[in-house]
């Protein structure tokens, strides 16, 4: 399944959470990516870390374009053109950058690749727009002015979809503030898959919090 950049932004939309997640051991990268598409969550960011990181990702996508068809496997943490083209040239579905690089953009267009760039300011949100980016992250999200500042951006810009990590937990308290600020999905790293459960191989008890997190923003957005 060639999952398109409309899909991906329809299925990250719809979940509502984009796990991000790092481990260096495929077995265990490849159970958690799994638990948190039983979730409820189809599209993962996997983040770019470290020597060879971007092998052990081909080697991800492979086994799940192979196994899990349906999971759609992004890649976060990249930086510049070159790194994303590697991921790209691996089966990234999606890039996520903490910053705001023009040449990814360009890197990932010529690919028809979503791009969520890290923006800090609502000049950095509209050069993202000229850059063709649907969905913008908000990065470090609670940092650079939390809900408040999602509210704030999309009274003169309705049209911005952002994304913060940083700052969103995985509780109905934290889901309504920054849902009811306006925005479209949250990252969400080692709050939703914790260190403690990766450790104890608890990928059903990942599966559960997953899934509670959905559920919660799917409640709030029926309200």
């Amino acid at each position: 399944m060639r999952h398109d950049r409309l899909a991906v932004l329809t299925a990250l939309e719809a979940q509502g959470v984009a796990p991000v997640f790092y481990h260096p051991d495929p077995e265990v990268s490849l159970n958690v990516i799994r638990a948190c598409a039983r979730g409820g969550a189809k599209a993962v960011e996997f983040t770019n870390r470290g020597d060879f990181a971007c092998d052990l990702f081909g080697d991800l996508a492979r086994e799940l374009q192979r196994t899990d068809p349906d999971i759609i496997l992004g890649i976060g943490s990249v930086v510049d053109a070159g790194t994303a083209a590697l991921y790209l040239n691996r089966g990234a579905r999606f890039v996520v950058s903490p910053c705001l690089v023009e040449e990814v953009a360009r890197v990932c267009n010529r690919r028809m690749t979503a791009y969520f760039p890290g923006c800090g300011s609502v000049s950095e949100i509209g050069q993202a727009h000229e850059l063709g980016c649907e969905i913008v992250k908000l990065f470090p999200g609670a940092s650079v002015g939390g809900a408040d500042f999602v509210k704030a951006v999309l009274g003169p810009m309705p049209w911005t979809k952002i994304m913060p990590t940083g700052g969103v937990d995985p509780d109905e308290a934290s889901i309504a503030k920054w849902f009811g600020s306006g925005i479209v999905a949250a990252g969400m790293g080692s709050k939703l898959v914790t260190d403690a459960a990766v450790k104890a191989s608890d990928w059903a008890g990942i599966e559960a919090q997953v899934r509670r997190t959905v559920d919660a923003i799917a409640a709030f957005r029926a309200r």
